[in-house]
């Protein structure tokens, strides 16, 4: 930090850290060739993340990775990168403000399969980044925003999820849709598949398709993504996930909102015997047997009742979480 003499009178420091396994949440994602967008509040990890899908993706896939890395965040300081992002190679920023040259001359020179890009925040950046989509490679990055709200009004950043036009209907079109004459749509095919809100540090939301949900969020409704959360014993466990969801979560029984009320299901450590217990899907146990595995425990009707809580089921109906039933869940442990 400086004065307003230029002179130094505070410093920063900010530690990188290479955790294994912090981005699996997403890898089965990652490994299927999709491009992945992170977005959350500075210091939820979104940096970490992709730091270890680097790894992930160099090292247990064999991809060719190239890391564009503007401030040595993701491989350090130094000619040799820090040994947390594998057989992954990265290209230094000399000057912040030309990565997006950086980034076309990573895919026309160095022929990765995989580009991974921290903080992309320039209209240049997401039209290189855009090129490189087309080109056919993969792309992992994090951008400014909370939430995929938060891009779609960027006038800068919109272009990632496929930028924003206005549209004139005819009136016959607008009394179909129901809606006025001039209306927001999206305008191009969005540049990743999915994007990720990180909440917290073990706590994602994923909108696995970024168009449908760039296309709800435009029209007034309310875009169903999956919730996916590390339980404490490791597994991940993936749910049905809309914004109403939370509002209604949010509702107590006398109409007043609470932050402590939440919408995911308890998660049991491994023993079956209590009402409300909900078996892995496909699992002997639920097919009348024993497991040693993990169960989902739901909370009984009586808790649902009193917090008001609702899940959005994967068919998109709403239900009280007491009426949910094992197929509406998908456990991996």
């Amino acid at each position: 930090m400086r004065n307003r003499a230029g002179r130094i009178v505070g410093l920063t420091c900010r530690v990188g850290r290479a955790i294994h396994g912090s981005a699996g949440l997403v890898a089965d994602l990652v490994a299927g060739g999709a491009s992945v967008l992170f977005m959350g509040r500075p210091g939820v990890g979104k940096t970490t993340a992709i730091r270890e899908l680097s790894r992930l993706l160099a090292d247990e896939l064999a991809r060719r990775v190239v890391i564009v890395d503007t401030s040595n965040e993701i491989g350090g300081d130094g000619d040799v990168p820090h040994a947390g992002i594998g057989r992954a190679r990265r290209m230094q920023v000399p000057d912040p403000e030309q990565q997006h040259r950086i980034m076309i001359e990573a895919v026309e020179n160095h022929m990765p399969q995989v580009v991974v890009i921290d903080e992309i925040g320039t209209e240049a950046e997401c039209a290189a980044a855009r090129t490189i989509a087309q080109r056919g490679v993969q792309l992992v990055a994090t951008a400014h925003g909370n939430e995929l709200q938060n891009l779609i009004k960027n006038p800068a950043l919109s272009d990632l999820v496929g930028g924003i036009q206005s549209v004139t209907l005819g009136d016959d079109e607008a009394k179909r849709r129901g809606v006025q004459k001039s209306i927001l749509e999206r305008a191009a095919p969005p540049t990743f598949d999915v994007a990720v809100e990180m909440l917290e540090r073990h706590r994602w939301h994923v909108y696995a398709d970024v168009a449908a949900a760039v296309d709800a969020l435009l029209s007034g409704n309310s875009p169903v993504g999956q919730m996916r959360e590390r339980a404490a014993d490791g597994s991940i466990l993936k749910y049905s996930y809309s914004q109403r969801t939370l509002q209604d979560s949010k509702k107590g029984s006398n109409g007043s909102s609470s932050s402590n009320q939440r919408v995911l299901p308890e998660i049991g450590a491994g023993s079956s015997s209590s009402d409300g217990e909900l078996q892995r899907p496909g699992s002997a146990a639920a097919a009348g047997g024993s497991s040693a595995g993990g169960f989902l425990r739901s909370r009984s009707a009586d808790e649902a009742d009193t917090a008001g809580m609702f899940v959005t089921r994967a068919n998109g109906t709403v239900c009280r979480q007491s009426a949910l039933q094992p197929e509406d869940f998908v456990f991996t442990g």
